[in-house]
């Protein structure tokens, strides 16, 4: 798994973060898997990545019901809405945008359709409207900058001009932006100008990985989390080395 990029013709080390929670994660969009990672150079999300809290099951949320079939559903019912999003590294909070409303979430593939069709609208919005509530934090007097992106609606507890450490919350786990059901996103990138900025290779330290249909987990000094793994930040409880679920995970 690569743990650097390219930026045009200059070679770029990944800039190193702990992951930004506590408990079982998992790993979606992954640049292990792909460059750029979400489709598109766009906003500076080149290697970004997306995490959703799970259970030892491997779900995101406990019930299923008509809903997730036919339509939109509560964000509250899933595991990650609400839950603690914390600094992914030391640095100076550069920026704080809150007050965009927690939408609904989306697993129906028919409740998908009309908002996939919204997605050109919400670019043309711009940052806001795509990332939602967050913090971007300054990791250097010059960058490069972290972005935590989709916070819950009012939770964000820092400021801009604020020192931060890493594990420092932030705010909580939401469903605003362009988010289908509550995650967080994290980026690095080179600038806090969305519109010109450049993405950053990263790579998170100390943690443990459940690979998609393993059985056994592993502890990882450095690196990124592969497409679909589960991962835990290596100071959390450790979990059975048979994997969360004490044999294969029922992705799903």
């Amino acid at each position: 798994m690569p743990i650097a990029g390219r930026q045009g013709d200059r070679h770029v080390p990944a800039v190193l973060l702990d992951l930004p929670f506590t408990g079982l994660w998992l790993a979606r969009n992954s640049p292990a898997a792909r460059v750029p990672s979400h489709g598109s150079d766009l906003f500076g999300t080149t290697y970004a990545i997306d995490f959703l809290a799970v259970d030892a099951r491997g779900r995101t949320a406990e019930v299923r019901d008509w809903r997730t079939l036919l339509s939109s559903e509560p964000v509250d019912r899933f595991l990650g809405f609400g839950r603690p999003i914390l600094s992914p590294a030391d640095g100076v909070v550069a920026a704080v945008h809150d007050g965009e409303p927690d939408h609904p979430a989306r697993r129906s593939q028919l409740a998908l359709v009309p908002y996939a069709l919204g997605q050109a609208a919400r670019v043309r919005r711009g940052m806001a409207a795509v990332a939602g509530n967050h913090v971007m934090i300054a990791l250097g007097r010059a960058g490069p900058y972290a972005a935590v992106v989709h916070l819950q609606l009012g939770s964000i507890v820092v400021r801009p001009g604020e020192a931060v450490v890493a594990g420092q919350p932030l705010g909580s786990c939401g469903n605003s932006g362009n988010s289908t059901q509550p995650h967080v996103h994290l980026q690095v990138m080179d600038s806090l100008d969305v519109a010109t900025a450049r993405g950053v290779p990263l790579a998170f330290r100390r943690f443990r990985e459940w690979p998609r249909g393993s059985t056994t987990g592993e502890l990882r000094e450095a690196g990124l989390p592969a497409e679909g793994s589960l991962v835990q930040p290596e100071s959390c409880e450790p979990r059975p080395e048979a994997g969360p679920t004490g044999g294969a995970v029922p992705w799903g």
